[in-house]
């Protein structure tokens, strides 16, 4: 899933596919790490981060969430409010355990799954949850018009590719409501994390007179969205204040133990967020390097964080662009060094340099993944860089290579990522690089046009397994935003699919990586962690690398 980059941790704009876009741009990407502020605007007002009188928790975003629509929202910060305000079939609890959702039991097969629903499920109208909604809602998305990015993870339920390449109906899609409370879904080939990836967004339920009723506007506003999570949105001033408060018509309303998210902040400077934190204004913040002092001077308990997702450099493969060229790409990876991105430029603890495309936590065969097969690390080498780069003159036809343009997130981190990187291609290979930062959504829509030369970008899962990560290269992924072509690697990315013996599936994941490292798409530069600070009266805070991020439908406030 698409998330910020450069977002250190207020929480930024994080989820991918979803690419984490954790492009490195405010501060250290991906996703929801930072919660940002928004200047007071739009009528926001400003409220006691904690208010137990009242059930309130105020928080911030790192910016305005650019998709609530979750048959086309591919970015974290989307996700995380979807996350609050929608459920689907199953959810997740804690340490990575799946609960039931709309769903009271289901069945998961080789060829197929059958979901039961419980009766007791209501959107915010106070009408029922069916199975009709899930039906609606999952053809909605492989429907060609949608023109979704995620419509390829539906691509395992019978006749999904077809209907997105126009050659087959809606209605041919292999899933089918028998009844009002149970959903039949069938499988072309097996996949073992079916289970998981039913938490995803783009699997949630949609209801087919709301959505038409919004005349396409669904998800644009507060009132055109109909919620059947733990939350709804009441208000919602675009760029300045969004509240979330307790959906009362919300099947297990019990568990929700505080009434009000309130985030009328919108902003990625963690220097503004722990402001606003020591003024009691809002109850969690980031740190960047230079608050951390503060913090522990101050001996607040401060939290640590892997996100899971990974930052990296990403270049545009399409007809034109001098980036298409291989050696000009081994240049760059050869003078980009990921331990100095993460020792001297972030400083930061929590986070890792990046060496793969696969980040550590990801399990393998017994173990951890990356311990089984370890990434080739790229040593920095301006020598054998400039000789690539010389190569890549020859075979372009040019003296020089033309002014690359590099975009990004802002944000200070990202401000910091840019001018090293700008610098550092400067220095070791004479390249002009010329920054254009943006605002996320900004950022997102250019990505999709292939408006750039190079993109400080990044993902966050969408399912804790390997293939969220391996197939984002793959020719066919919409989220492949530089368009890279690699047939081995598409073939890889069939077996990976194809199969449900774990050491097949990581011996073709073993192979991704060392294609991607070979013959680089993208160049990583780190795996974003956070730091961060919470209001010790709030409990229950949940940080998880797949999912919303963070969570915080089971907080709850205790009074010292």
């Amino acid at each position: 899933m698409n998330g910020p980059p450069g977002v250190q941790d207020g929480f930024a704009r994080s989820a991918g596919r979803q690419l984490l876009l954790i492009a490195v741009v405010s501060v250290v990407g991906i996703a929801l790490l930072m919660f940002g502020l928004s200047w007071l605007s739009g009528g926001a007002r400003i409220s006691k981060g904690i208010d137990a009188a009242t059930g309130t928790v105020t928080l911030a975003l790192a910016d305005e969430p650019p998709q609530l629509d979750s048959t086309r929202s591919t970015d974290t910060i989307s996700g995380m409010v979807l996350g609050h305000v929608t459920e689907g079939l199953i959810r997740n609890g804690d340490g990575g355990k799946l609960l039931p959702g709309v769903a009271e039991r289901w069945e998961i097969t080789e060829t197929g799954a059958t979901f039961w629903l419980r009766p007791d499920a209501r959107w915010s109208d106070g009408k029922p949850v069916t199975a009709h909604d899930f039906v609606f809602a999952w053809r909605k998305t492989v429907d060609p018009k949608t023109a979704s990015e995620y419509a390829t993870i539906f691509f395992a339920i019978r006749n999904a590719e077809a209907i997105n390449k126009g050659q087959m109906p809606l209605t041919s899609l292999g899933v089918q409501a028998l009844g009002d409370h149970v959903l039949r879904v069938e499988l072309i080939r097996p996949i073992p994390y079916f289970d998981k990836l039913m938490v995803f967004k783009s699997f949630n339920p949609i209801r087919e007179d709301f959505f038409n009723a919004t005349n396409g506007r669904y998800g644009a506003d507060a009132d055109t969205l109909l919620y059947n999570g733990p939350f709804k949105i009441t208000r919602w001033v675009h760029g300045a204040h969004l509240r979330m408060e307790k959906n009362e018509t919300y099947w297990d309303k019990a568990r929700v133990k505080v009434n009000v998210l309130d985030f009328p902040y919108f902003s990625s400077d963690p220097n503004a967020l722990i402001n606003l934190y020591k003024d009691g204004k809002i109850a969690v913040a980031g740190l960047n390097q230079e608050n951390l002092n503060e913090a522990l001077v101050k001996r607040w308990q401060i939290n640590r964080f892997q996100r899971g997702s990974v930052a990296y450099m990403e270049f545009n493969h399409r007809k034109g662009r001098p980036t298409a060229n291989l050696h000009l790409r081994k240049a760059i990876q050869l003078v980009v060094d990921p331990d100095e991105v993460v020792y001297r430029v972030i400083k930061l603890p929590g986070n890792l340099p990046g060496r793969s495309l696969f980040p550590v936590w990801l399990d393998g065969v017994e173990g951890k993944f990356r311990e089984e097969y370890p990434a080739k690390k790229i040593v920095p080498d301006p020598i054998e860089a400039r000789r690539q780069l010389a190569l890549a003159k020859k075979e372009l036809g040019l003296n020089k290579i033309p002014p690359l343009t590099m975009l990004s997130d802002d944000g200070a981190l990202g401000d910091k990522l840019t001018e090293y990187f700008q610098e550092t291609l400067r220095r070791e290979l004479g390249l002009e690089i010329r920054i254009d930062k943006q605002i996320f959504k900004q950022r997102l829509a250019k990505m999709t046009a292939g408006d750039f030369d190079v993109v400080l970008a990044g993902w966050n899962p969408d399912y804790p397994d390997p293939l969220t990560f391996a197939d984002l290269f793959a020719s066919w992924n919409s989220n492949n935003r530089g368009r890279y072509n690699n047939p081995k690697l598409d073939q890889l990315v069939a077996v990976a699919q194809n199969s449900t013996d774990v050491q097949t599936r990581m011996d073709a994941f073993g192979e991704i990586q060392r294609i991607l490292i070979e013959d680089p798409p993208m160049v990583p530069t780190y795996e974003p962690g956070v730091v961060f600070v919470v209001d010790p009266r709030l409990k229950g805070v949940v940080r998880r690398v797949a999912g919303s991020d963070p969570d915080y439908t089971n907080v709850s406030i205790v009074e010292k």
